[in-house]
């Protein structure tokens, strides 16, 4: 990793990073970069700007980001890949072997660097970690599919892997099991070469039910070489990672560079799940304190069942109030109407009760007070999805959270079934989301139902693109779109607004 330098020299009087005592940089000289693709196996050990190293880690935070946002859209593989190209291009390009680039060992460099720079970032938590591997895996096998086939053939060579060539007699002896786990495929054994590694490399595989397993090893056809070179990606990258992890506590890390690693992890969420405050206007909506309540019927589930709770107990508990406060900022209620939307709802207690307790709160989310950083940000952001599901799950009495995900199935049921979902193939359909931990998958398919007339509306006319329907991961979002869907008539004058949130 970083190496120890008895002889440092004081940040400030570096223009470059020293090559002893950081782990970024290619072991390889320039023109040393041999193929496109890269198990990143070799730390790199030359020079960068710091402006590089910023950019260059940036750059390929937003290709990670936007990769995790397809998966948690479940985009399908070509999906993601169309998506994702002129991404890449723009940001992260690799040119093929044979293209004669001028540019192609520069690219291979910056892929090179940043692939490290942001393993140092997310090497710190378990669901940093996590992630990392889970989209730098999604990015390598993207890359994987478009090369050139004798270079993907050649970089596959010079892996040395070690999985064993099942023997010509023995894939006799197996003919019948492996057809059988090949669907039938091939019609002829010797047509087919295969491959004997540990199952637990091939886990997709094995999940898929797409090979033989026998005393604890996978028999794998040569045509799903993908998945066994993913596999072996995964599995080095998990472990990499977690050698970098215990190795953080004791880096010497240039005193520049700990903030920017600070700042790229903390900023790891997908360009869907951040809103921006300049998306909030729904044309057409009066958001105030006192239209809440006929508001609420576009509100997602997790925030009707904040609302119909508030309504119920006059009270909600600590994370409750923040994730409702956010989404009510967010969908464009004020800070004036917030305080009113709160005393009011709070309406077993007393004012002084009120000021002293809550009125605080409620005014630092906006901005109003606090520090400098919190006034100038405008507050805290609303929370996406992807947060609700993960951060602070809701315990005893606590109303927060994603009911998809926290509620049993039979309260979810009740729940759906008290807002008007009573459609038993809906119902069915949202169970078996569940049981997959398709959280958001069940989400969209409530929004589908309420809202499939104005959907089917607004695809007929073409007044609507398929990018302004895509799945929802916003509670905001999911707000602004119904509100939209259910007043087409009013929001007419409106109709070339991108209803999309900003990411």
């Amino acid at each position: 990793m970083i190496k120890q330098d008895p002889n440092r020299i004081q940040a400030n009087k570096r223009t470059v990073l020293n090559a002893a005592r950081k782990q970024f940089a290619t072991k390889a000289a320039e023109g040393e970069y041999t193929h496109r693709l890269n198990f990143y196996k070799d730390a790199p050990k030359g020079d960068i700007t710091l402006e590089q190293f910023e950019q260059w880690a940036i750059d390929r935070l937003r290709v990670l980001a936007e990769l995790e946002a397809c998966q948690f859209r479940n985009k399908t593989s070509a999906e993601t890949a169309t998506h994702m190209k002129p991404l890449l291009d723009k940001y992260l390009p690799l040119s093929a072997s044979t293209s004669g680039s001028t540019t192609l060992q520069a690219e291979r460099q910056k892929d090179h660097y940043s692939h490290f720079i942001l393993r140092l970032a997310f090497s710190s938590t378990e669901d940093l970690r996590r992630r990392f591997t889970r989209v730098e895996s999604s990015l390598f096998r993207i890359r994987f599919q478009a090369d050139d086939v004798r270079e993907r053939q050649s970089f596959v060579e010079g892996l040395n892997l070690d999985w064993e060539t099942v023997s010509d007699d023995e894939r006799r002896e197996l003919g019948e099991e492996l057809r059988a786990a090949g669907g039938g495929y091939p019609k002829r054994i010797e047509e087919e070469s295969f491959f004997k590694v540990d199952w637990e490399r091939v886990t997709e595989l094995v999940e898929s039910r797409r090979v033989l397993l026998k005393s604890g090893k996978a028999y794998v056809p040569g045509r799903e070489q993908l998945s066994m070179v993913v596999a072996e990606f995964t599995s080095r990258l998990e472990k990499a990672l977690e050698a970098t992890s215990r190795a953080l506590p004791r880096l010497d890390e240039d005193d520049r560079l700990t903030p920017i690693l600070n700042h790229l992890s903390q900023n790891f969420t997908t360009p869907d799940a951040q809103y921006s405050s300049s998306s909030n206007s729904v044309p057409g909506a009066d958001i105030s304190a006192r239209n809440i309540d006929s508001l609420s019927s576009s509100f997602p589930l997790c925030m009707q069942h904040l609302h119909r709770s508030l309504r119920r107990d006059a009270h909600l508990k600590h994370y409750g109030r923040l994730q409702y406060t956010l989404f009510l900022k967010g969908i464009g209620l004020n800070l004036e109407e917030c305080l009113v939307f709160w005393r009011s709802g709070f309406s077993k207690i007393t004012d002084d009760q009120f000021n002293k307790e809550y009125r605080y709160n409620v005014r630092h989310v906006y901005g109003d007070v606090g520090g400098d950083g919190n006034r100038r940000g405008g507050g805290y952001s609303p929370f996406s999805c992807q947060r609700i599901l993960t951060d602070h799950p809701p315990g005893s009495g606590e109303a927060h959270g994603c009911p998809y995900r926290h509620f049993s199935v039979e309260n979810l049921t009740s729940l759906l079934q008290a807002v008007g979902i009573r459609d038993q193939s809906v119902l069915q359909g949202v169970k078996e989301d569940k049981e997959k931990t398709k959280y958001h998958l069940a989400c969209n398919r409530v929004f589908d139902y309420v809202h499939k007339q104005e959907i089917k509306k607004v695809k007929d006319d073409g007044t609507w693109t398929s990018s302004q329907l895509e799945t929802l991961v916003h509670p905001n979002e999911y707000f602004k779109r119904s509100y939209l869907l259910k007043n087409l008539g009013k929001a007419e004058k409106n109709e070339s607004e991108d209803i999309k949130m900003e990411g």
